[in-house]
């Protein structure tokens, strides 16, 4: 509902202060009179037009009694009740102004009287005082004496009771079998209460509210509603955020029940709730906000700011401010939004008492709201609304009486009001001047809209008649009225149209050009309507076939002329052997279907054929089809010339539309007549005229062999015929068309067509045509599947399916044994040409069904390179195959003679292929990778061997012979191309050193190092002086590079003695090595001082994290308030109890049996740890979690600071003994560490240091074909949120 005002307020101007000295407001009963309190104790009344009728008491009763603080007036309004905020209660003669009764001794003295309510007796009433009791006052009058009895319903010491309400009950309800229990709700801080106070008192029902705010307001409001057609009183309440509804009922035993109803959940809390009516409430929230709801489908209606009314609260009274505020803390807290006495109800009004006047909220009735938007000149958006009164889904609807039909009636006749309104106003203010454009986009407003509601109220005679000739005057308006019919005839709402207008409506489409909308609507017309003849030439002019076809069947029951059209446009260029156009392959799409749908019984495009017709267009149909010339006939025509041209035009579709028409014939002897009459038609035409292709053919062989097989088949057909076929598409002479004619064949045999050949032909000519699917299917229905391989290998289309085949042959369940080893050895016959087909497809074949037969596939594959593909793809796991090694029967020698081929064909992939295999003898391999020199993996095979010194002395030969070709290629003054070779060997022996040299002692580690440190300055030796730079230089780097990594395995004095006792330096020649010993050096320095900034930095963190942790530990809280927040009692009234107070750092304090009893405690004895009650159901929280680092501001605060009571508690000894004797964190520790933790946000150096040590030393271990190394999963640095901080950290607050 858009921007519609449901509700009005008006400001009653009740102006009292001129006149008496009556104080500010503070109460409002509302009846057929108006009742209002003030502060200095007078009661004024008022009538209905805000005459001030009455002023009850005067100020000296005020300054003795007090302000007033509740009112209620009974049923006759006869009586009016006053309660005053010290406690005493007057009842006044409304009639008359006189005192009746002043009462001061039906409650406990002191106390101030919160609500005073009469009930459907006049001589009983309910009141409730500020310390939460509730008394029942009984009136009467004895000898002339007026007299009051007072009785205690609920002790406020049982729980304090801040709201009542009774049921009262409609003139035309007072014989309710309910009313004669007079129910009473109450509301207390805990709980909801139903008491029945007659025939005697008693509870019925007690309903808990569970967590909520303390501070909310508890809500109560009675309503007889309307369910399952009965009327039941229903119970309203509330305290929050949720609304609760109760159905109340009486029993055939008498006995009332209660039942739970849909509950109403809210976004904000409630401080008053009201009914309006049986399903729309008012609610009014926290902020002064009105909600409109409609209470079955909970829908919010309107929001309404009232904020300027200046609500008066009530929050003095639940304080009780004038008898010295002696009421308990939680009953005050609650009084802080109370609004109880503020606000009334009376016959569908409610009145809102505010500090300069009283504001009337009422529902606008149905034709309020309709009146609301027309003056808005919101046209659509009042229609939208009536039409919603009209079908009874609009929401708070007031003013609508009567049955649905009066209902419907009364709205339909204002919404033709102002559908004449829209329609006068849309012309009237149309713009005379400007674009066409302007003048239809003005009308498009409103024009559809009018056209809408018409036919939506079914006024048909309204809209063609009064509101066509309306629109009629403006030539744009008619038009968009003309387009708005176009919908609601195409979806057949709109079927009856007066001709005047359907003439317009196409003339108006066929001026505009819109052929196509045309047709369309003239398929959806009543024909009795259109002029035939104009409209058939209309349609012909412009190709509307449709339309035109439509026209014929309907209007004349003619259905063979339209066949006649159609066919003479496509039929001459088919004849002639032309390609047709698009147009003319449309024409004849549409001729096939026109013809399908007549041979069905149905109409053409739309609806079905009228059933005494049906027969009778069938048999035209059938005659049109099987004449033998058309009725203007040239000399050239061919014979059955409507056959020919819809086998030219689409041979299979035709033979479809047979098909779906003699699924019909069943016991009709004059259609199965045509049926064998077509079917001859059929064979003459096509099998005696060359001009149809083989695919044509065979589609009429397929389908006279469908027709055949049926079990009710009572068609003949000559078997030569299927003979001729054979050999016409088994021809082996013609080579066009090959894979056409195997198909058409194929569909022919497996539509039934089987039964008409001999299958020892049909087998030999398939074969010689090469047809080798038509061969499959025919070995498939003998069983002879090893043949069928054969097919697939010679179909060079299909050859890569025949693994497949083979493979579900020999898998799925269903063949004989005979057959699986058949097809078995048929396979391993063809091994050699499979493996050359797919080696991969191949290998897996044999590891999956001939795994015991690997060496017998090896010695029938005579070509190596052949056998190297297959070895390749069965034992390498890379290749992609899956293979189970285990089940795979492979022999060492196989895998050895798979790895000598390796040599051969990819020496270079022989070491990534080692790593993978795991079947190869080492000793064998070794010999085999010799014989080809691969020294590379000669070394490998030895290291993993475990002849470390072996590996190493190959590796070192190839250095030394790489170095030696570097040298002379630099002496030469020639581009060295080796020094790469040179980098890479020495890389690779300087890893097999690194990855060996932790499981070596001392003297073989320098057997390893000392000898590759010779090799590498050797070559420096020799012409020291006359080196080039080309040769010292990279030799240097490479020797440093040595140097650098044996360092971590040899100490630093060895290697300089190695170096002293070389005879060469020993002579004093040190100066050439100068360079590489204090590179040493200066590594030496580098790593000291990296230590020594290292162990600085982790001992400023410590230092630092220490001092913050203290300084969190020790830091004291300050509480927000003295009392505990669950029992709302001060800790400091509770101290003879031996409880502990518990302090949470959000400020909330506990008593910890308090926390005990909600189950915020999460563990025992002395290391328990607690969770704030208010924190966490006010944010919803789910499962308490236990990990500190989880715990969030506002959500689970820890608590820090945990105060004994003064005496010491029985349980501590115990407590103490106890303990475990193991350090830990006590919860204020481990919350002190989290803010410690969110202070200093990041990764720690010390686990960045101990990464990186790890990460390095896990390289430095890797082997070099070892595939059990991985990258560390959980590192620190493949954490998307890692970021690296290099400011010093945060200082702390002291």
């Amino acid at each position: 509902m858009k921007s519609i005002l449901l509700c009005s307020y008006s400001s009653s101007g009740f102006s009292w202060q001129d006149k008496v000295d009556a104080g500010l407001p503070t109460a409002i009963a509302v009846s057929s009179l108006i009742a209002v309190g003030t502060s200095h104790g007078l009661a004024l009344i008022f009538d209905q037009n805000q005459a001030l009728r009455l002023c009850l008491g005067s100020t000296s009763v005020g300054g003795q009694y007090g302000a007033i603080s509740a009112l209620s007036i009974n049923h006759d309004c006869s009586r009016l009740l006053c309660g005053f905020a010290k406690g005493q209660m007057t009842m006044w003669d409304l009639a008359s102004g006189k005192l009746l009764r002043s009462i001061t001794d039906a409650h406990p003295p002191g106390t101030a009287i919160l609500h005073i309510k009469f009930t459907d007796d006049p001589t009983l009433a309910i009141c409730n005082d500020s310390g939460g009791s509730v008394f029942e006052l009984t009136f009467k009058r004895v000898m002339g004496v007026r007299t009051c009895e007072s009785r205690c319903l609920f002790s406020g010491s049982k729980g304090e009771v801040c709201c009542i309400e009774p049921l009262h009950s409609k003139a035309e309800l007072k014989d309710h079998p309910i009313t004669q229990f007079s129910l009473l709700a109450m509301a207390s801080l805990t709980k909801i209460l139903v008491i029945g106070l007659k025939p005697s008192l008693k509870v019925w029902m007690t309903f808990p509210y569970g967590r909520m705010d303390p501070s909310s307001v508890p809500l109560l409001a009675w309503h007889f509603v309307a369910a399952n057609n009965y009327v039941n009183p229903t119970l309203a309440f509330c305290r929050g955020d949720v609304v609760h509804f109760l159905l109340v009922k009486r029993d055939e035993s008498g006995a009332i029940h209660v039942t739970k109803q849909k509950h109403l959940h809210l976004y904000y809390d409630l401080i008053n709730f009201t009914w309006i009516n049986s399903r729309t409430i008012v609610l009014l929230d926290s902020v002064e906000k009105l909600h409109v709801i409609d209470r079955l489908t909970q829908e919010e209606l309107e929001t309404v700011e009232i904020s300027e009314v200046q609500l008066v609260y009530n929050s003095s009274h639940f304080k009780s401010l004038a008898t010295g505020g002696n009421v308990s803390q939680a009953l005050a807290l609650v009084g802080e939004k109370a609004c109880y006495q503020s606000i009334s109800s009376y016959g569908g009004q409610i009145f809102y008492l505010g500090t300069k006047s009283v504001y009337v909220m009422t529902l606008r009735s149905w034709r309020e709201r309709v009146d609301h938007l027309l003056k808005q000149e919101c046209l659509p958006e009042a229609l939208a609304l009536a039409w919603s009164f009209h079908e009874g889904k609009a929401k708070a609807v007031v003013g609508l009486s009567g049955d649905a039909s009066k209902r419907k009636a009364v709205v339909a006749d204002r919404m033709v009001e102002i559908l004449f309104h829209c329609t006068d106003r849309a012309l009237k203010k149309c713009p005379d001047q400007g674009k066409i454009q302007v003048m239809e986009q003005h009308f498009q407003d409103t024009v559809p809209v009018v056209v809408d509601y018409c036919l939506r109220l079914q006024r048909r005679d309204l809209l063609f008649s009064q509101m066509y000739d309306k629109f009629s005057e403006n030539s744009v308006a008619k038009g968009v009225f003309l387009e708005c019919l176009e919908p609601y005839i195409l979806s057949d709402q709109l079927v009856g149209i007066t001709a005047q207008v359907m003439k317009d409506l196409l003339i108006h489409f066929q001026d505009k050009k819109l052929m196509e909308n045309v047709e369309a609507l003239i398929v959806h017309m009543d024909i009795t309507s259109l002029d035939i003849q104009q409209v058939v030439l209309m349609c012909w002019e412009n190709h509307l076939y449709d339309a035109m076809i439509y026209v014929y069947n309907s209007g004349m029951n003619e259905f063979i002329s339209p066949m006649e059209k159609l066919f003479k446009v496509i039929a001459p260029p088919l004849s002639a052997g032309k390609s047709l156009t698009d147009e003319q392959v449309i024409m004849g799409n549409k001729l096939l279907v026109y013809i399908s749908c007549c041979l069905a019984g149905r109409a053409y495009p739309l609806g079905d054929i009228p059933e005494d017709l049906v027969p009778l267009v069938k048999n035209q149909v059938f005659e049109f089809l099987i004449r033998l010339h058309s009725a203007e006939a040239s000399s050239e025509e061919e014979i059955y010339p409507y056959i020919c041209t819809l086998l030219h035009f689409d041979t299979r579709e035709f033979l479809n539309v047979l098909a779906l028409t003699f699924e019909d014939f069943k016991n009709d002897k004059q259609a199965l007549e045509y049926q064998q009459r077509i079917v001859d038609i059929l064979l003459k035409v096509m099998v005696e005229n060359s001009d149809f292709t083989p695919s044509q053919v065979g589609c009429l062989f397929t389908f006279l062999a469908r027709q055949l097989a049926k079990p009710d088949n009572t068609l003949f057909v000559n078997r030569t015929l299927f003979d001729q076929v054979l050999e016409f598409l088994c021809s082996p002479d013609d080579d066009s068309r090959h894979s056409e004619r195997q198909q058409v064949l194929l569909e022919l045999l497996q539509a039934g067509g089987i039964v008409q050949f001999e299958e020892s032909r049909l087998i030999r000519m398939a074969e010689r045509a090469e047809f080798y699917q038509i061969c499959e299917f025919m070995y498939e229905r003998e069983h002879q599947y090893d043949k069928i391989i054969d097919c697939y290998l010679r179909d060079p289309l299909r050859e890569e399916e025949v693994f497949n085949y083979v493979h579900n042959i020999l898998s799925i369940p269903g063949h004989s044994p005979e057959e699986k080893q058949s097809v078995g050895q048929k396979a391993m016959q063809h091994i050699e040409e499979l493996v050359s087909l797919n080696p991969c497809k191949a290998a897996e074949l044999v590891a999956t069904h001939f795994s015991g037969q690997v060496e017998a596939v090896i010695q029938k594959l005579q070509n190596p390179f052949l056998l190297f593909q297959f070895l390749r793809s069965l034992l390498d796991p890379r290749e992609g195959v899956s293979v189970n090694q285990e089940s795979l029967h492979a022999s060492p020698c196989i895998t050895e003679q798979f790895i000598e081929l390796l040599c051969q064909y990819n020496p270079h992939q022989v070491i990534d292929t080692l790593q993978v295999l795991e079947s190869y003898r080492l000793e064998e391999t070794i010999q085999i990778t010799q014989k080809y020199q691969l020294l590379e993996v000669c070394a490998y095979l030895l290291e993993k061997k475990g002849d470390v010194h072996g590996a190493f002395l190959i590796m070192l030969e190839r250095l030394q012979s790489k170095l030696q070709q570097f040298t002379k290629e630099s002496e030469n003054s020639r581009e060295s191309s080796s020094l790469k070779a040179v980098e890479e060997i020495l890389v690779e022996t300087i890893a097999l050193c690194q990855r060996n040299s932790q499981s070596l002692n001392q003297p073989q580690r320098e057997a390893l190092w000392f000898p590759l440190l010779e090799a590498m300055m050797a070559p420096q030796k020799l012409s020291s002086s006359c080196a080039p730079p080309r040769l010292a230089e990279p030799l240097k780097s490479l020797t440093m590079q040595v140097l650098n990594s044996m360092a971590a395995f040899i100490a630093l004095p060895s290697i300089l003695q190695r170096i002293l006792q070389d005879p060469v330096y020993g002579r004093g020649k040190l100066g050439e090595i100068q360079g590489l010993i204090l590179g040493m050096l200066d590594t030496f320095n580098y790593e000291q001082t990296l230590l020594e900034t290292t162990t600085s930095l982790l001992n400023h963190d410590l230092h630092w994290s220490l001092c913050n942790l203290r300084a969190s530990v020790t830091r004291g809280l300050n509480p927000k308030q003295d009392y505990c927040c669950i029992c709302l009692q001060q800790y400091r009234r509770r101290q003879e109890v031996a409880d502990d107070i518990v302090v949470f750092s959000c400020g909330h304090l506990y008593h910890s049996l308090c926390l005990l009893n909600k189950e915020c405690a999460v563990g025992t004895g002395n290391q328990a740890r607690w969770t704030c009650y208010r924190c966490n159901s006010s944010n919803k929280a789910g499962k308490l979690s236990e990990k500190a680092s989880e715990v969030k501001k506002g959500q689970l605060a820890q608590a820090q600071v945990k105060m004994s009571p003064s005496c010491p508690s029985p349980r501590g000894d115990a407590a103490a003994k106890k303990a475990p004797s193991e350090l830990g964190l006590d919860p204020q520790q481990i919350q002190a560490f989290d803010q410690l933790c969110r202070l200093y946000r990041g990764t720690s150096r010390l686990a960045l240091l101990t990464e990186l040590s790890q990460n390095q030393s896990g390289e430095s271990r890797r082997l070099l074909g070892g595939s059990k190394s991985s990258p560390a999963l959980n590192s620190i640095f493949q954490n998307e949120n890692f970021q690296l901080h290099l400011s010093p950290p945060p200082l702390s607050e002291d």
